[in-house]
């Protein structure tokens, strides 16, 4: 095998010019599909991480109310009160499989009783959060400090604002030691933080921005403990799930959604817990922008099809020039298996060339299209060693007929041949 391919080599070098050409059909085929490739993945990432951020992997599991998101300050009932969770469903929760951490909280949004002095907090959240809340959702103290355990332990009156919220409440002061009114109650604001760009959604459009509203406008965070002092009375709580990759947020929001819904009739209640399937909106959002670019693979592999048709038309050519050779060989012993291999081997070398440097063609055209276009990349390392193995395939099935041809000869007539 080694010295087919040095005689391969030798064969292909010695006339570089109509190898090169050959090469060219593989070459022009397998770098458009690697670019197309890497443009489809790149998409796809960029996808994701508009849709939910890079690497949080959280699920937001909320009660619903029918169709609609369950709103205790719209007087949302079906007669019956809102399921409440009990400790050991949340202790369920955090030992699910693929699931690393879980958070639960109250939540009023659009909320209308919060004030500082005469400014009211119109059009923001207010959470009531336990202590892996922060943790869990990637917050970050920026000023003052967080929540601490004395603080759940001793029902303190404090609370935590986001950037946002300091900005629409407080006017550019520092909320650190300002008192705030929630729900008619004091809380001293202890600490302003803010979520980490990862666990942000990418807001492009004003459809996105109307959904993310309250984020914009901020959110209030105080100790869960507290929330029956300033709303009086007790009300079911979210959850926030962190899954163990990105690719187990459905499933580890949906078991949770499970065990969250026991103890409600869901056939006849209108309560009922719901994760958020963001990962079936990256899907669909990747299916519809693959749908597109898989039409442009298949186009481009007409370039593959026609640089195949062109390695076949080389090799009989090769086949003809070197009938002499041929001939002596067989005339010297050499059987079928061996010219069939020798000329296979040619012709599988020639285009394990033209895929090695359609490769490397293809990466650069996909970065000078992300250069270009803006357009993200992600190389994918699996598609080029199909690519390769595929364009090395080409080689066998097209140098199949003129390496049967060869081995097929008559020696006395390929002798005659010169």
């Amino acid at each position: 095998m080694l010295e087919n391919m040095r005689i391969s080599i030798q064969g292909i070098w010695s006339h570089k010019m109509r190898s090169f050409l050959t090469m060219l059909g593989i070459i022009i085929g397998i770098a458009s599909i690697i670019a197309i490739v890497s443009t489809i993945k790149g998409t796809s990432e960029q996808i994701k991480e508009d849709l939910i951020g890079a690497g949080n992997n959280t699920v937001s599991v909320s009660l619903n109310y029918g169709d609609s998101d369950y709103d205790p300050e719209y007087g949302m009932s079906d007669g019956t009160a809102p399921p409440l969770l009990s400790d050991q469903q949340k202790e369920d929760i955090k030992n699910l499989d693929h699931v690393q951490n879980a958070t639960f909280f109250y939540s009023r949004t659009y909320s209308s009783s919060v004030y500082y002095e005469n400014t009211s907090f119109q059009g923001g959240s207010i959470y009531g959060i336990d202590a892996n809340y922060l943790s869990t959702c990637g917050y970050m103290v920026q000023s003052g400090r967080g929540f601490v355990q004395k603080d759940y332990d001793n029902m303190r009156k404090v609370a935590l604002v986001d950037s946002n919220a300091a900005d629409n409440l407080f006017s550019g002061e520092n909320p650190v030691g300002k008192t705030i009114e929630i729900g008619s109650e004091p809380f001293t604001v202890i600490g302003v933080v803010q979520q980490s760009d990862n666990y942000q959604p990418n807001i492009k459009t004003i459809d996105e921005f109307n959904e993310y509203y309250q984020m914009i406008m901020g959110t209030v965070m105080i100790p869960n403990k507290c929330w029956p002092m300033a709303f009086q009375f007790d009300e079911p709580e979210n959850a926030v799930v962190k899954a163990d990759s990105t690719d187990n947020m459905s499933s580890a929001g949906s078991a949770a959604a499970d065990v969250m819904n026991q103890g409600i009739d869901t056939n006849s209640s209108k309560y009922k817990y719901k994760a958020d399937d963001i990962m079936q909106q990256v899907r669909n959002m990747q299916k519809l922008s693959e749908s597109t670019n898989t039409q442009l693979i298949w186009i481009a592999s007409i370039s593959l099809l026609v640089g195949g048709i062109g390695v076949m038309n080389i090799m009989l050519v090769s086949v003809t020039e070197r009938t002499g050779e041929i001939g002596l060989k067989k005339a010297l012993g050499a059987r079928k298996r061996r010219i069939l291999t020798q000329f296979l081997t040619e012709a599988a070398v020639l285009t394990l060339l033209g895929g090695i440097i359609g490769v490397l063609g293809g990466i650069a055209l996909a970065y000078i299209i992300s250069k270009v276009s803006a357009v993200p990349v992600a190389i994918s390392g699996v598609s080029i060693v199909i690519a390769v193995l595929f364009s090395t395939l080409i080689g066998i099935i097209f140098g199949l007929i003129p390496s049967v041809k060869a081995a097929n000869m008559n020696p006395i007539e390929a002798l005659r041949h010169e």
